[in-house]
């Protein structure tokens, strides 16, 4: 079969920009998977997406025109249906084989092989490979079934029958074209209510012919990029831009940068067909509001890259990415220094205004915010944060850190009563400590009120002082008690209160500040603070924590098998869950780890069965040599291991309680448990309690069993 590339494109309405290089990807990966699904496309065949606001397409290539027939085996139905005695077809298999297209003399060549318990009856037959025209109309309509679309639009298309009238179509935004070419010849579709063809547009405005014309699937970017003035590729577009962005602020020197966000770089890529970067500039006085929401409202409301200096601070210079490319640029960066000086004058007015009123003078404003109706408003939250932080600090520190994290617990919500967080929410937290300082907290509180917040996501930083830490950790165990205790909690990928993520911030700073709190105590010290609004739903949280502990020990690197031991004790400091793992993992690259874990093993499904049983061990009951051997290695062994454990030395003490192999191992083999005496049987799973008491201090090693 002859071969091509093969080139899809997809002319639109601007598509929505946060959504365009998904919708690029999939139009293009359900289009290739579809045509080799069908034989159209060979296995090996590249798949090149395009994305532009203004289209989707790709470029495959190694397309048939046509697919390879193939052979296919079809079961009829069994022997004794198919054929009476005389061997003769049935009527049910002569029906059966009319439906296929064939007739009596088939049967003859029909094929008999067991199926099951029976004999059946097989057809042979070979089925026609798709044409390109018929596999690619049903492949572009699968991609375009398939595409990610945020909100769907319903808009009308003149019908082309001899009925003048109007038809429906639904997709993303209004269609205006397909191209759809074999090498050079047009491939007939029709979508969307629309005819194929090999005619596209170009840039609005600066696009070299008024349709341009694609000859050749291969010619489809380069004929873009020379009569169109649009660069296809969302790839090659977003590195042009990232290209334009370094040469723009080495041209303004001092050493400045575009600020990095991956996000604003897709979103302006999905905006421009090509790109053309320019300098432009406000007013320094705008330099006196806090950078965050300079920065923010300009990335956010006019995707602009603002510019920072050596050291990280704002300029009064950012960079526009333009769609259109005239001589004279001067009206260009007029318009958008006019544009963005408004919205610095927001922000600059929010700032003001907002220093007119302290924080301590906002905390009552709190208490007109609902937060939840059944857990009541910010103000009451706030005090509830107020009393766990309070508990935390008293055991972590003294009297000043008490104070400090109870003012940042008291002020750490109030900015959410400014006009600047009304207007950026955003910047919740951020904006507190500004006001903090304004108002001449001490740092080490305003720090705190920023910080409460974080970690806000996977990877984000912690907070910077230990009145931050304290704080932070209330507020997550507030939101947590809180929600367990009215039982609104997340299902499948429903999380409103993002409490996964509150749940591995606690983790993360328990462990990351090696904090040493007990979790059950401190999920209990929680509790109080609501009164009678929740129910006590610590022990569910517990185990919350602990499965989001666990999944992130995996992520980093950690065996299923050895988190599992770990976590099978539910270790109350997890500041020390992570030397345990490196313990464990020692422990098992040991030549004497897997006869020690499956003895342990072993030992708990005898204890198991035993129900409750005494770790105590009278030595005048040992009678058989192999149970004193066993007692004297415990007696030798365990109290070094023991005294290793509570000195944090957790590899140690596993490794001194290797030397129990040996004597384990001729226990099982010389001893019989469950003796008939009611004394020695007591007293052998005395021994075994004795021992799997000393093993199992700093992991369950019955979970280390293959």
């Amino acid at each position: 079969m002859s071969q091509q590339n093969l080139l899809v494109e997809l002319f639109v309405e601007e598509l929505p920009p946060k959504a365009l290089k998904k919708l690029g990807e999939a139009f293009a990966g359900v289009l290739a998977e579809q045509l080799k699904a069908q034989g159209l496309a060979a296995a090996d065949s590249v798949t090149t997406a395009f994305a532009s606001p203004r289209r989707l397409a790709a470029h495959i290539t190694h397309v048939a025109a046509k697919a390879a027939d193939r052979a296919v085996q079809q079961k009829l139905m069994p022997v004794s249906v198919g054929l009476d005695a005389a061997g003769n077809a049935t009527p049910a298999l002569l029906k059966k084989l009319a439906a296929l297209g064939a007739d009596a003399s088939a049967v003859a060549g029909l094929k008999r092989a067991p199926d099951g318990k029976a004999e059946a009856l097989f057809y042979d037959s070979v089925v026609n490979g798709a044409t390109l025209d018929v596999g690619l109309q049903k492949a572009l309509e699968e991609s375009l079934a398939k595409l990610p679309i945020p909100k769907v639009m319903t808009y009308q298309l003149e019908t082309d029958c001899e009925l003048p009238g109007w038809s429906s179509v639904h997709f993303v935004r209004p269609a205006h074209g397909v191209v759809a070419l074999h090498g050079s010849s047009v491939v007939p579709l029709k979508v969307l209510g629309l005819k194929s063809g090999n005619t596209t547009l170009g840039h609005r405005f600066e696009a070299a012919k008024p349709v341009v014309t694609i000859e050749h699937a291969d010619a489809y970017a380069e004929t873009l990029r020379h009569d169109g003035a649009v660069i296809a590729s969302f790839a090659e577009r977003r590195a042009e831009i990232v290209r334009q962005l370094a040469a723009a602020a080495a041209q303004v020197g001092n050493g400045v940068r575009p600020i990095e966000d991956d996000a604003l770089l897709d979103e302006v890529t999905a905006l421009v067909e090509r790109p053309n970067v320019l300098i432009c500039a406000f007013e320094t006085q705008f330099l006196g509001v806090p950078q965050e929401c300079l920065i923010l409202t300009m990335k956010a409301n006019q995707k602009y890259f603002p510019l920072l200096d050596a050291a990280g601070k704002l300029t009064h210079q950012f960079l526009v990415v333009s769609n259109i490319s005239p001589a004279d640029a001067s009206a260009v960066i007029g318009g958008n220094e006019r544009v963005v000086r408004p919205r610095l004058a927001d922000a600059k007015f929010f700032f003001d205004q907002d220093r007119k009123k302290t924080l301590a003078s906002r905390v009552e404003g709190l208490g007109k915010v609902v937060y939840h109706n059944k857990l009541g408003t910010q103000g009451e939250r706030v005090e509830r944060v107020r009393a766990i932080a309070q508990a935390i600090a008293a055991q972590l520190g003294d009297a000043t850190l008490v104070a400090q994290a109870d003012l940042a617990a008291q002020l750490a919500k109030t900015d959410l009563v400014t006009d600047m967080v009304g207007e950026f929410p955003e910047l919740q937290g951020t904006m507190g400590r500004y006001y903090a300082l304004n108002d001449g907290l001490p740092e080490a509180v305003a720090d705190a009120i920023e910080d409460h917040y974080k970690p806000r996501f996977a990877g984000d930083t912690l907070p910077r002082g230990t009145v931050g830490v304290v704080v932070a950790l209330a507020d997550k165990l507030e939101t947590l008690t809180g929600m367990f205790g009215i039982g609104n909690l997340p299902t499948g990928d429903k999380d409103p209160f993002a409490l996964r993520r509150h749940a591995l911030g606690v983790v993360r700073l328990l462990i990351e500040n090696q904090l040493p709190l007990a979790l059950g105590t401190l999920l209990q010290s929680a509790v109080p603070a609501f009164g009678d609004k929740i129910s006590d739903a610590s022990a569910a949280l517990a185990d919350f924590i602990y499965d989001r502990l666990a999944g992130s020990l995996r992520e980093q690197g950690f065996s299923a098998q050895e988190v599992d031991a770990v976590l099978a004790l539910r270790p109350e400091r997890l500041s020390d869950v992570a030397q345990r793992l490196e313990a464990v993992r020692a422990f098992a690259k040991l030549p004497e780890a897997a006869a020690l874990a499956a003895a342990n093993k072993r030992v708990s499904n005898i204890l198991k069965k035993a129900g409750e049983v005494d770790a105590h061990v009278s030595p005048v009951l040992l009678k058989e040599a192999a149970e004193q051997a066993l007692f004297a290695a415990l007696q030798a062994t365990a109290p070094q291991a023991k005294a290793q454990f509570d000195a944090g030395d957790y590899t140690a003490s596993l490794q001194t309680l290797a030397a129990l192999r040996a004597p384990v191992d001729a226990f099982f083999e010389g001893v019989m448990v469950n003796a008939e005496e009611l004394d020695l049987r007591l007293n052998r799973l005395g021994l075994l309690k004795t021992l799997h008491d000393a093993m199992n201090r700093v992991a369950d090693l019955s979970r280390l069993a293959s």
